[in-house]
């Protein structure tokens, strides 16, 4: 009886590669390059990583999901949401506490947005999970840098033909008023938006897997927060309590945000703990 094998790649997009000059395009309105704007080391090599093991395994693969981070220029987690008390810009990676906005050290630049902005950030640090990061403007739809990785493109174009099957894309964060790192719920869930609740599609179709590869950026934020996910909602994990052994990490295929290594690690240490498998994309056996 043959395996169903299925490859999650978690957001794969470039602006979060760092891509070498030749691979960044020429911005027609400005003539300047257009540089990844959130560009995590090694995410390059991952992501070729990537592209190389799709066409490796073309004939076992029997699904590849791609997530995509999408967002709008407006959004809580970027700069032109935020000002400082005496109205200067927020730069990126700032952490921003419901603590500090009701002190007035940080406000949203539109007053009506305050008490919306004190609930989320209430609501977010309630969880316990993330104190909210302000980041660079990136992954904008329809801009460049939301689209995905050149080669791993070309691996799942060659890949659709070969298996006459399309890439199920899952697109996470058009919602400006909360984060939404994994793919399977946001942050906060907005009750107006059914888009930021726990997608129980896309976790039905996961749990069809009998092995299910997990690969993608950023290994300290999206990933972790998306497998994290999918190991607390899967149904057949929820349903028998069974530990996740049949999820493999392919650990040369992310890396973590400058900073938050430590993060990565631990998120490693966990799944490995939790029964999940780490195994290196070149030396796996499918």
């Amino acid at each position: 009886m043959s395996r169903n094998i299925q490859l999650l790649v978690i957001d794969p997009q470039n602006d979060f590669c760092d891509l070498p000059a030749a691979w960044q395009p020429t911005d027609p309105t400005t003539g300047a390059r257009t540089a990844p704007s959130l560009p995590v080391a090694g995410a390059h090599a991952d992501m070729q990583r990537v592209a190389a093991f799709i066409r490796d395994h073309a004939t076992q693969l029997d699904a590849i999901t791609v997530t995509l981070d999408s967002h709008q220029r407006i959004d809580i987690a970027h700069p032109g949401f935020w000002q400082q008390a005496d109205g200067r810009a927020v730069g990126p990676f700032t952490p921003i506490t419901a603590a500090q906005v009701r002190a007035g050290a940080f406000a949203p630049r539109n007053p009506a947005h305050l008490p919306r902005t004190l609930a989320y950030l209430d609501a977010l640090e309630a969880r316990g999970r993330y104190t909210l990061m302000v980041w660079p403007v990136h992954c904008e739809i329809g801009s460049w840098g939301h689209g995905v990785h050149a080669d791993v493109l070309a691996a799942c174009g060659e890949w659709q033909l070969q298996r006459q099957r399309a890439v199920h894309n899952v697109f996470k964060g058009t919602n400006p008023w909360t984060e939404h790192y994994s793919a399977i719920e946001a942050e906060v869930v907005d009750a107006d938006d059914p888009d930021t609740a726990l997608n129980t599609r896309l976790l039905a179709a996961l749990d069809t897997a009998d092995l299910l590869l997990i690969a993608g950026e950023a290994s300290s934020h999206c990933v972790r927060a998306t497998t994290e996910h999918i190991v607390q909602h899967l149904p057949r994990l929820k349903k028998t309590g069974a530990r996740p052994e049949h999820i493999v990490l392919l650990t040369d295929c992310m890396s973590p945000v400058g900073g938050f290594e430590a993060e990565h690690q631990a998120f490693l240490d966990t799944m490995r703990a939790q029964g999940a498998r780490l195994e290196n994309s070149s030396q796996i056996s499918l």
